[in-house]
């Protein structure tokens, strides 16, 4: 069976837990509950961005269940990612934004990673914004830095920018069996960033899909749990979102089975294009 690692080691040095918990749309009266039953349930690694709405509340669920047994859920075991918005991209925006951020994710002490949420405010404020963040990392309230929706252009703008000195880690982008980026997936991990994988569960669109069904059928394990592993098995760390108890804790299950080459060729769609999300890869 081949061994999904349950970290993966970041270019900065800091282990990134292989799935994560996506916390995009989940009401803000909600999350810091749904966060904290994650925690209980096994994740480790929490995905949120200033565009949710909700850093506050991620950071309260988190506090929340270290607070509870001190002695056995350490902060470092938790992985804490938040992403600046467009509109905060900017030298002196960005400044101000990772203040904001910071002061979010007081009880946490500190971000593991911080990512730009899209690579939309162009070249030069993309460049400022990266060097705020990087100001942040020197300054230890930031660990790890990264990109999120870049293409391979802007990928490479950004390892061939003078002065870069914190490289970005990972870029999270949208990629499932209908939009596979592979040559995008490829290029980043050959640079050393690790590919994330956001909507992985095509925000559901795909869930019915007979290839899917078909795959859930021979395994044994449910729709999600198959794109789940799916990823998984191409080498990503998949941020799948859910609200209920029951299937955050079923979504871990994917670590418990694996698909065949022919099951995995057979879910693989290398000639779709279908975002379920924003494309944003092909900007400027």
């Amino acid at each position: 069976m081949p061994t999904i690692p349950k970290t993966y080691k970041l270019s900065s040095g800091y282990l990134l837990p292989s799935l994560g918990l996506g916390t995009y749309d989940i009401p803000r009266a909600e999350t810091a509950e749904v966060v904290y039953q994650g925690l209980k349930a096994g994740y480790r690694h929490l995905d949120t961005a200033v565009l949710y709405g909700n850093e506050s509340e991620v950071a309260q669920g988190i506090h929340r269940w270290l607070q509870e047994d001190p002695k056995t859920n350490k902060r470092s075991d938790v992985f804490y990612t938040t992403k600046l918005w467009n509109s905060q991209n900017g030298y002196a925006n960005a400044q101000r934004a990772i203040k904001e951020c910071m002061e979010k994710a007081r009880p946490l002490g500190y971000i593991d990673m911080l990512l730009i949420h899209s690579p939309l405010s162009g070249s030069k404020r993309r460049l400022e914004t990266y060097k705020a963040m990087q100001e942040a990392v020197d300054q230890g309230i930031v660990k790890s830095v990264g990109v999120s929706n870049y293409g391979k252009h802007h990928v490479d703008e950004l390892l061939a920018w003078p002065e870069l000195k914190h490289k970005p880690v990972v870029n999270q982008i949208e990629i499932s069996p209908w939009i596979m980026r592979q040559d995008l997936a490829d290029h980043c991990k050959s640079k050393g960033l690790v590919v994330e994988a956001f909507s992985p569960l095509t925000h559901g669109y795909k869930l019915k899909h007979p290839n899917v069904l078909q795959v859930a059928k021979e395994t044994g394990y449910d729709a999600g749990q198959v794109l789940i592993r799916w990823s998984l098995q191409h080498g990503y760390v998949p941020l799948p979102k859910s609200r209920s108890v029951a299937r955050l804790t079923g979504n871990l299950k994917a670590y418990d089975f694996e698909l065949t080459p022919a099951q995995m060729s057979f879910l693989d769609q290398p000639e779709a294009y279908e975002p379920t999300d924003w494309e944003c890869t092909d900007a400027p």
